[in-house]
């Protein structure tokens, strides 16, 4: 599932210890991180309601009745309902990271995200009477890049607990059931909490208003990102992302307190941090700046991801030799991650090492799990061989 967030620029790191302490202001009042009166036009436009991303059709319902609730069986039910989903004969989804739906749409769409998979399949399973909860798994930071942007993504999944029989006692072991449409986290041990509903309606409206903000649609930004506040206040990734959308419309102290109010959320959202420190910077506050360097410094120096990040920054710059050396440096931490190797093999095909480029491109098909993607990296794998071969 993808959470949207922005890393608007990337500065160098500095290895040295750090005891850096948020300087916020807890006494700031919620309703002054809004900013209303700037973005006359949000409220023309109209956004999902719960009920509407919730919401099953007609043809939802009769596949529950007649597919789903043939068993009483919780196990039984579940493993229908992942059937259905990605049964040819049925729904047949791909997989598509910009497909923000709400479970009808996702039921009748060719393309959902993990998120849109996620709210259908909870929808789809508590019309089947499954005792089902969402739960945040704690990934790694990993980003994947959009236009100028670097995106932060998390991931959510789907607990189903079976009902208690009464006439039957477990005396080992766990009944319960996960449903997660990432093949890469189900072999993870990652930590899980389960979340509220409310915390996944706040994902979804942050993830419209952060694709909102790429497409530098600020004013539907602002409404998406300020419901996702409401629905949730403790949600840590709407305020950083309504920071940056305060940040690039010149509303340099509101960024600076929603920043603030961020970290003071949640003190592990490194992204505010980061876009704080930027921000800090550009008001020659360095001191406090470099104090968040040092801090992130150590809390990310070893995932992988990070060196992903920096080397995409590096490549869209076209300092492709720094790129090299960050997707090296990712790939020395974790080999099996696929899209560092993807990432080796654009920044050797840009330097004209076409065979370094192959090799590169077959490691990444090698240790890509999803269908969707063998299919693009196959593609881009023949067209690099027929160049070599030219």
């Amino acid at each position: 599932m993808k959470r949207i967030l922005f890393l608007l620029v990337v500065f160098p790191l500095i290895a040295c210890q750090s005891n850096y302490r948020l300087n916020h202001s807890p006494s700031i009042p919620i309703e002054s991180l809004y900013s209303d009166q700037y973005f006359d036009d949000a409220n023309l436009y109209s956004i999902e309601s719960e009920q509407e991303i919730f919401q099953l059709d007609e043809d939802m319902i009769y596949m529950v009745e007649n597919t789903l609730n043939t068993t009483k069986d919780s196990k039984k039910k579940a493993l229908k309902l992942l059937r259905h989903i990605f049964s040819q004969e049925k729904i047949a989804l791909s997989y598509s990271s910009n497909a923000n739906l709400t479970a009808s749409q996702a039921y009748h769409s060719q393309t959902a995200n993990c998120m849109s998979l996620t709210i259908m399949a909870y929808a789809l399973a508590k019309e089947a009477n499954l005792d089902i909860v969402f739960q945040e798994v704690d990934v790694p930071e990993y980003w994947i890049r959009n236009r100028q942007y670097n995106l932060l993504t998390g991931h959510v999944n789907l607990l189903i607990t079976p009902k208690v029989n009464h006439e039957r006692k477990i005396i080992f072991g766990s009944s319960n059931i996960e449903i997660d449409f990432d093949p890469y986290v189900v072999k993870q041990e990652f930590r899980k909490k389960v979340i509220k509903k409310n915390t996944v309606l706040a994902m979804f409206y942050n993830n419209k208003g952060g694709q909102a903000l790429v497409n530098e649609n600020y004013d539907l930004a602002y409404r998406y990102l300020k419901a996702a506040t409401v629905t949730d206040k403790k949600f840590s990734a709407a305020w950083g992302n309504l920071a940056v959308l305060y940040r690039l419309t010149d509303q340099f102290t509101k960024a600076e307190n929603a920043y603030r109010y961020a970290i003071q959320v949640n003190s592990n959202n490194l992204t505010a941090l980061t876009n704080l420190a930027i921000l800090l910077r550009s008001k020659e506050n360095i001191e406090e700046a470099e104090q968040i360097d040092r801090m992130l410094y150590h809390k990310r120096a070893k995932n992988p991801y990070y060196y992903a990040v920096l080397a995409d920054e590096a490549y869209y710059n076209h300092d492709y030799q720094e790129a090299l050396k960050h997707y090296k440096k990712g790939i020395k931490l974790n080999s099996k991650i696929h899209e560092l190797h993807f990432g080796l093999a654009k920044v050797y095909y840009q330097m004209n090492r076409l065979a370094e480029a192959e090799k590169a491109m077959k490691n990444a098909l090698k240790f890509n799990k999803t269908n969707t993607t063998e299919r693009q990296y196959i593609a881009k794998l023949n067209f690099l061989q027929a160049e070599i071969a030219n």
